[in-house]
């Protein structure tokens, strides 16, 4: 779990500087939520230097989808969909009457600086504002049938308890952007949230549940048992399971839930590739690789992991990137001038270091940073390598930290090329003023998303997935419902009767 700068005194199971930050002290929450209560569990799981939560076993994850299948049908055959958006509204609304709260919690627990913090539970919020409105959306269709005296209709229904396993680097958008458009089409869900964050997925919980939402329909089981978490996936009573997180338990979660037949997203790793055309505009390019690589200190998937930069503008690029750079300001996320957080733990910042080393020892050249700080916490200082070629590890696996590496080229084909020689293909990002150019790349590209001239493509409205090895399915947007919901077609016959 993220190691917080200055140790704080712990209270019974809480840490006491957060709690003494929080205006509503009851968001912050050890207990698992399953079968409509708040539960302890047999035994806890330590975050060494936060706190401790809940540690479900087979049983209690049986027990909370079981709860969830009973509650499922009821909710869905009481519920319309414009009542299930007036509960989804309720909720956004209390999220962001508590959106300080929240954000002290998940930066606290995660180490992401307070502004990303709030900027998260508001990003977050928007996925319950955007489905809150697509629940009264599902529309069927009328279709004309070859038969006479037929009518075809399909109607949209919801899957079924869906599963629901999140990452720790958004603890707050990942489990809005999965359940919200699961409650919008009248899903029962069973969460089992990252063990190194779980604290941010059960204040969003208590809020739910005062929003209206019924308890059972919402059930968060956290655990540090594998094989708890992955009933998930074998259950025959979870009818749909989303996962986001590493390629390799991605594939695993897919290979359980084949023998069951059950519906996946997954939203895997990635290797998103940066092109910098000779036209571009290059503050701006700066500007978004500012944003897509070194927010959450480097740890999201979407993230810029190779800046492919064209030969001429090579330097001029690697020097105002270098500037801005220097500018960021390591520190405890809870400090109004820190810019970048810690990681979340040493295996990342000796994966970081590893990556740093070995582009240098095979010709990349330190443009700035790549030390750990020698202050307490799980750091690694904000990196550029400049002279970055195909054989370093950092070219062909997910750094997921604090490093820049520029990689150059000379012609359109040779960086489509570059780009694309990956296994991944979540989000690919280019720069350039030339519009023939920007539909030929963005249809070139092979990944799921495509940021044009701009370092920012999530957004609720927008849906988010890969391809290749970065997964399958569709979250946010319109696509979103979809992927919570099964189409029947019902056959009319012999009407003139």
């Amino acid at each position: 779990m993220v190691v917080i700068v200055k140790q704080p005194k712990l209270l019974p199971g809480v840490p006491g500087d957060l709690l003494s930050r929080l205006t509503n002290k009851s968001l912050f929450i050890s207990d698992a939520f399953v079968d409509g209560e708040w539960v302890k569990g047999e035994k806890p799981s330590t975050g060494k230097a936060f706190s401790k939560v809940a540690n479900l076993n087979i049983s209690d994850f049986e027990k909370a989808i079981k709860s969830a299948k009973v509650a499922q049908n009821k909710y869905y055959r009481s519920t319309t969909g414009p009542q299930r958006g007036v509960l989804l509204r309720k909720w956004f609304d209390l999220i962001i009457e508590n959106k300080k709260d929240l954000a002290t919690i998940l930066c606290h627990e995660n180490g992401k600086t307070f502004a990303e913090s709030e900027g998260e539970i508001i990003y977050a919020a928007s996925f319950i504002s955007w489905f809150s409105e697509e629940a009264s959306r599902s529309y069927g269709d009328t279709i004309p049938s070859s038969t006479p005296n037929t009518t075809i209709l399909t109607l949209k229904q919801p899957v079924g308890v869906c599963g629901i396993i999140t990452p720790w680097n958004f603890p707050a958008a990942m489990i809005t952007r999965k359940i919200g458009p699961a409650l919008a089409a009248g899903c029962a869900v069973v969460i089992k949230p990252p063990s190194a964050t779980p604290h941010t997925c059960l204040a969003l919980t208590k809020l739910a549940i005062e929003a209206g939402l019924p308890g059972k329909c919402i059930q968060v089981c956290t655990t540090k048992n594998r094989e708890a978490a992955s009933e998930l996936a074998r259950h025959p009573d979870i009818a749909k399971i989303s996962f986001t997180g590493s390629t390799g338990v991605g594939k695993m979660l897919a290979a359980l839930a084949a023998k069951t037949l059950k519906r996946v997203s997954l939203e895997l790793g990635g290797n998103a590739p940066f092109i910098v055309f000779d036209d571009a505009d290059l503050d701006l390019a700066v500007e978004g690789a500012m944003v897509c690589k070194f927010r959450c200190s480097g740890q999201t998937c979407v993230c810029a992991n190779r800046l492919l930069v064209q030969k001429g503008v090579v330097k001029d690029f690697t020097a105002r990137l270098v500037k801005k750079v220097n500018e960021l300001k390591m520190g405890c996320g809870s400090d109004p001038t820190t810019t970048q957080g810690p990681l979340v733990n040493q295996k990342a910042v000796d994966k970081v270091q590893e990556h740093v080393r070995d582009a240098i020892a095979k010709g990349a050249i330190l443009e700035t940073g790549g030390f750990r700080p020698k202050s307490p916490g799980f750091f690694f200082a904000p990196t550029v390598l400049s002279g970055a070629i195909a054989n370093m590890k950092i070219a062909t696996e997910e750094t997921f930290g604090p490093v820049a590496a520029i990689f150059e080229f000379e012609t359109e084909g040779e960086a489509i090329e570059m780009a694309n020689n990956t296994e991944f293909g979540l989000a690919g990002y280019f720069f350039s003023k030339d519009i023939g150019r920007v539909l030929r790349v963005a249809k070139e590209l092979e990944s799921g998303m495509v940021g044009v001239n701009t370092g920012k493509i999530s957004a609720s409205e927008s849906p988010f997935g890969g391809v290749k090895e970065s997964g399958y399915g569709r979250e946010g947007s319109k696509y979103g419902l979809a992927e919570y919901e099964i189409l029947k077609t019902v056959t009319i016959g012999n009407t003139n009767v």
